[in-house]
């Protein structure tokens, strides 16, 4: 419990606008990092008045925006041939990513067309992945950064108010903040089991 509190505090007191974008960057690339722990966390310190909140949503956005751009550029270099010889290596293994995460993205792309690179970006099971099949599918750059964009945003409006909001109500919210904390470090370790228990699966069969 105590560790657990000590990298919370770390990560809190490191939380600025340079490191939402880099935590972004990585959300919305092929790092397995959700953006539910970094947003709402920087909009409670906006509310604190130790950054801007409109600082906490152009760094999200910002970093969104440039993880999309490294997946899109990525599928266009190296083409979908080498995307799925990659999704099969330990490597991409190690990051959570599967053939059947790829695929899904690519499904979920052909069935939306161009409005999924919006959609998706409100997907959390899409959203990391989503950028791929629009590079593979050489997508308009200025349509697929402006719905990346619209996407991107609306996220992260949600995520911050969320934010800002229970800041605004921790009154209520301080005497249960331990155990939130810790449900919330339980789900997301929960979540990387899961997620490495299906990769373990996968390579078993």
């Amino acid at each position: 419990m105590e560790i657990f509190q000590t990298v919370f505090d770390w990560y809190m007191a490191n939380l600025n606008y340079w490191t939402i974008y880099l935590l972004m960057t990585i959300e919305s690339s092929f790092m397995p990092f959700p953006s539910e722990i970094v947003v709402p966390f920087a909009a409670w310190k906006a509310g604190e008045g130790s950054l801007s909140m409109w600082g906490v949503l152009l760094a999200s956005t910002a970093g969104a925006m440039t993880g999309a751009i490294i997946n899109y550029y990525l599928a266009v270099s190296i083409g979908r041939l080498v995307i799925y010889r990659l999704a099969d290596t330990k490597w991409a293994h190690a990051l959570l990513i599967t053939r059947e995460s790829v695929e899904k993205s690519e499904k979920y792309f052909i069935k939306y067309g161009k409005a999924s690179t919006f959609i998706g970006r409100l997907v959390p099971a899409v959203r990391q992945l989503i950028s791929i099949p629009a590079g593979l599918a050489r997508m308009h750059m200025r349509t697929f950064l402006l719905y990346t964009f619209l996407g991107a945003t609306i996220w992260n409006v949600i995520l911050a108010l969320v934010g800002y909001y229970a800041y605004d109500k921790r009154e209520h919210i301080l005497p249960y903040l331990d155990w939130i904390m810790y449900a919330v470090g339980a789900l997301f370790v929960l979540w990387l089991a899961w997620k490495g228990y299906q990769v373990y699966k996968k390579r078993r069969t």
